[in-house]
């Protein structure tokens, strides 16, 4: 069956999270991804706890699930030579070097675009090609804190908090340069024309305070912390604790908030879903009334009612969710290295051209070979290569 990328070609030089998890987006759904990876294959995510039996890390054979790997030494001239006949080959180039790396390479767009003038040149770094942090050291948390997304994280009066999920990495990195990347290839398949992506992850963070910014825009200060309607300022959009576990009430609206007051047996609150003077009142009618019950019994009470109540999931828990197993987000597959393991699922969902689950990810240089050959080295070409240490 075709999927909706077969037949894109993908060059991935991205090490960590941002990069390598835009790429599997790319691949999940047909894209041949190949990994450049240097000989020493150096990237963390390979070798962080917990290991897989493989002696990699399960976060690596998650997220670079569906892709080839070459070895090579892109500070040899020879390797660098490599990279430029590969990138004859592509049609997308990723990389995640801080800015100005691939130009001492001898690798940058410039030189790139020469040998390939309809190549897409994806560079993800954390804070842009220019401007004055373009050479700053950052990791997710740093990026979260210049874009002001930390800032709105926690309760109101408390400090900020660390989210447990990497949110400029995996969104403002990894998103958005698959969705820079496929917008750039509509336009290169209609036009023929290449270009340079710029894809910084905390531009990608500030563009997710699209809804925090009412006040910034009409009365030009910051919202504080745990003040407005979704961060848990108001009883109708909270997180309560249960007997065993916590349970999350989204009724923003009046009609499930309503259903809400009379499910729990005080109809009388249901015209009061914003009436400030009565918010302590009602936060410890609600307290009291879901630390008294389980979440089963919570569950049982709500079920087939429109009151937007449902349970705070472990991730143990949420595996076995009937619904996540009805929609396959976490998948048994029979890999070629690790045998039958859960993985998850992909999240694309098409009619006719669904995604899949092809191939295991990739030891260092495991394609090498196999891919150099693709581009017409010989087999006594490959050896010389490898003695001499420009692939692995």
């Amino acid at each position: 069956m075709t999927m909706p990328l077969e037949g894109m070609r993908v060059l991935d030089l991205t090490r960590l999270l941002p990069g390598p998890f835009g790429t599997m987006l790319l691949a999940d759904m047909g894209a041949d991804v190949i990994r450049v990876e240097d000989i020493a294959g150096s990237d963390l995510l390979r070798f962080g706890p917990p290991l897989a039996s493989s002696g990699m890390s399960i976060h690596h054979h998650v997220i670079n699930r569906n892709k080839r790997s070459v070895a090579i030494d892109l500070k040899a001239r020879d390797g660098r030579e490599l990279l430029l006949e590969l990138a004859g080959w592509a049609e997308v180039l990723v990389e995640q070097f801080r800015p100005g790396v691939m130009d001492r390479l001898g690798l940058g767009y410039g030189t790139i675009r020469e040998v390939n003038p309809s190549i897409i040149y994806c560079s993800i770094t954390g804070y842009g090609q220019e401007g004055p942090y373009r050479d700053t050291a950052g990791h997710d948390i740093n990026y979260l804190g210049y874009a002001g997304v930390l800032d709105q994280m926690g309760c109101a009066g408390g400090p900020p908090v660390i989210c447990g999920v990497q949110i400029a990495d995996l969104a403002g990195g990894g998103m958005f340069s698959a969705i820079s990347i496929l917008m750039a290839y509509v336009h290169m398949l209609r036009t023929g024309e290449g270009q340079h992506l710029d894809v910084a992850m905390m531009d990608g963070s500030i563009s997710w305070l699209s809804v925090n910014t009412g006040e910034l825009f009409t009365k030009g200060c910051s919202p504080e912390r745990g003040t407005s309607v979704l961060q848990g300022a108001t009883p109708c959009y909270n997180i309560y604790e249960a007997a065993d576990g916590y349970m999350a009430v989204g009724a923003l609206e009046h009609k499930f908030w309503r259903r809400l007051c009379e499910v729990m047996g005080r109809p009388e609150y249901a015209d009061h879903q914003f009436s400030i003077n009565r918010f302590d009142e009602i936060f410890a009618w609600l307290e009291g009334e879901f630390k008294s019950k389980t979440r089963a019994e919570l569950m049982e009470m709500f079920a087939g009612e429109d009151a937007c109540v449902s349970p705070v999931l472990d991730m143990c828990e949420m595996m076995e969710d009937p619904q996540v197993k009805h929609r396959k987000m976490v998948v048994e597959v029979d890999d070629e290295k690790l045998g039958k393991m859960r993985t998850l699922g992909i999240p694309f969902k098409f009619s006719a051209t669904p995604g899949e689950i092809r191939r295991s990810a990739p030891g260092v240089g495991e394609h090498t070979s196999e891919v150099l050959g693709m581009l017409g080295c010989s087999t006594a070409e490959i050896e010389r290569l490898k003695a001499d240490g420009v692939i692995g």
